[in-house]
């Protein structure tokens, strides 16, 4: 399993319309080959602030299989114009997990 990370600054004031438009996009994401699971949260301190946690089977199913389909170009038409700066995207392998 591979967690993406992206911390993603919205643009003030944009945030319902962004959030509305997340709800339609989610579906593209969840669809794709390998997607496992997905999380967004807001920022208590910076309300224009998100964290976006989506968990692969392997890098290569966003990386590749995501970022290549037509599903992606209709994400990035639904989301991108509302952050500034672009988001940095990285990708994490679990060390240890206590629940």
């Amino acid at each position: 399993m591979v967690l993406e990370h992206a911390v993603l600054e919205v643009l003030p004031g944009q945030e319902a319309a962004f959030e509305e438009a997340f709800a339609t996009a989610k579906a593209l994401i969840s669809a794709a080959a390998g997607f496992r699971s997905l999380r967004l949260s807001r920022c208590v301190e910076e309300p224009n602030r998100y964290l976006l946690l989506v968990e692969w089977e392997q890098l290569e199913d966003h990386t590749v299989g995501f970022r290549s389909s037509t599903a992606y170009q209709e994400w990035r038409n639904l989301l991108h114009h509302f952050y500034d700066p672009p988001p940095t995207v990285t990708h994490y392998e679990d060390r240890v997990t206590i629940r």
